[in-house]
């Protein structure tokens, strides 16, 4: 089985930015990938209040039956004992999609309490991609030294902070910015917004032919 083939781990926790976490999966199922998904409590109060998605089932609906059926696996976190628990398990990496600074804590500190946590642990021991989409302002010692700490250990920790060199016209424009962004890490292929060209982009900013 090559890497593409592979399922990618996917969790949503209770970090503000529930609208990433849905268009991260619309753009996943969109290309075809198999998901493992994993929603703490949290992050389904957090598609309640943020979006109009009120359960896992109804993100279900939103993706359409047939889709999710067929793309997406979904584990309830409590199941230690699931697929994305284990190493001999294949997956082509992990993201978490938003990720709380909770959840930050406990996957620096290795903790393993939730099958979210310890799915990411399971990614970083076995050195597959782990893209964590933290979601939090200000920011602590305590939260920059947790950074440090899983990046040192091989996560890609990627911030919700969309850029506007692009001039986004629509908030779903800056959802998109930071969904192309983590598509990109996790190496999946994407039609999402512009790649900047460099030079000849900043022309064409400045209105200069």
């Amino acid at each position: 089985m090559s890497v593409a083939e592979r399922p990618i781990v996917f969790a949503i926790t209770g970090a503000s930015g529930a609208p990433y976490a849905v268009r991260l999966l619309e753009e996943l199922v969109r290309a075809e990938r198999k998901v493992q998904l994993i929603v703490s409590s949290h992050g389904l109060r957090l598609l309640r209040t943020e979006t109009d998605v009120p359960s896992v089932e109804g993100l279900r609906a939103h993706l359409g039956e047939k889709a999710f059926d067929r793309f997406v696996q979904y584990y309830s976190d409590g199941d230690r004992g699931a697929a994305p628990a284990s190493g001999s398990a294949l997956t082509a990496g992990m993201v978490i999609c938003p990720c709380s600074m909770g959840t930050l804590a406990a996957v620096s500190l290795g903790t393993s309490r939730s099958l979210v946590e310890r799915a990411a642990d399971v990614t970083l021991k076995e050195r597959r991609p782990l893209v964590l989409v933290t979601r939090e302002t200000p920011l602590s010692a305590i939260h920059l030294e947790n950074m440090l700490r899983v990046t040192n250990a091989g996560a890609v920790v990627m911030p919700a902070t969309p850029g506007f060199y692009h001039r986004p016209q629509a908030i779903a424009e800056l959802v998109d910015f930071m969904v192309a962004r983590v598509l990109d890490h996790l190496g999946v292929e994407h039609r999402l917004g512009h790649r900047w060209g460099g030079e000849e982009d900043a022309r064409h900013e400045a209105g200069v032919e």
